[in-house]
């Protein structure tokens, strides 16, 4: 889900986590924060939690502010991108001149740079995908000609990738089934709010559940529901598995269909 930037390079040679290479970026190197303008970066819902969080604002209240929804190429799943200012260079709104002013809550996109990882094609097995990383090279940066040297591993490691790929691993999988599917297979409308809320509207979710008799028609247990209604990480990490049940029939809900029956007449 890494997007590479717009007018970048990249470079088609495919790197594995024993990869080398030297690259750093700081405040003497000439380019510092001109990766950070007229950019597309997908955000993901580990991302909107921690952003929404560290600015103080309710998910809907930071998906207005801050965020430009568009339909995902090659599945045509709605996601959103950080609106950039509307200024000159369409620079990030949370960049200044001696850097980024939410840097430890950064997207996974900017925790990346100047890699690129992706999935070639879904397997059944997730823990044997065809992941693999790349670089994302821009004619402006000079952060290769650094002299600090890594890993693909230990990059990852020092920026704090892993726990949004765990938090992300879902989502992600969501998405490469998706691609993996013919172009002509279309979820409904209904499907793709459903995949927005329980993606991105982390409290729209929140009520959705507390409100409607959701829980009770897919009969969760109060242990599970507890822990989705009380923490925001639980609750995305159950929407992935509850949008992976219903767009891809895999996984172990089911539905009380008397009470399912008693909700669609009370709605007809």
């Amino acid at each position: 889900m890494n997007q590479p930037i717009i007018d970048a390079r990249i470079n088609p040679v495919k790197l594995s986590l024993d990869s080398t290479f030297c690259f750093d970026c700081h405040k003497n190197v000439s380019c510092f924060t001109e990766c950070c303008n007229d950019i597309n970066i997908i955000l993901t819902p580990y991302d909107i939690i921690r952003l929404k969080n560290r600015l103080g604002l309710s998910s809907e209240e930071f998906l207005q502010i801050y965020t430009e929804p568009q339909l995902l190429e090659k599945t045509d799943l709605p996601i959103v991108t950080l609106k950039m200012l509307d200024n000159e260079k369409k620079s990030c709104p949370f960049v200044r001149e001696d850097g980024c002013i939410i840097y430890k809550d950064r997207p996974t996109a900017c925790r990346y740079y100047p890699l690129g990882s992706g999935v070639l094609a879904h397997k059944d097995d997730v823990d044997n995908q065809d992941g693999f990383y790349f670089f994302i090279h821009e004619p402006h940066c000079k952060g290769f000609e650094e002299k600090s040297t890594w890993t693909v591993k230990s990059f990852k490691d020092d920026q704090g990738v892993e726990d949004y790929d765990a938090i992300n691993h879902g989502w992600n999988e969501l998405i490469v089934m998706k691609r993996s599917f013919p172009s002509n297979m279309h979820f409904t409308d209904k499907a793709k709010e459903l995949f927005f809320m329980m993606s991105y509207n982390v409290d729209q979710f929140a009520r959705f559940l507390q409100d409607s008799s959701f829980i009770q028609i897919h009969q969760i247990n109060p242990d599970t529901a507890q822990k989705i209604m009380a923490d925001e990480i639980e609750r995305i990490q159950f929407g992935y598995k509850f949008l992976k049940w219903l767009l891809f029939k895999q996984g172990d809900f089911s539905v009380n269909q008397d009470l399912a029956e008693k909700r669609k007449n009370k709605a007809s």
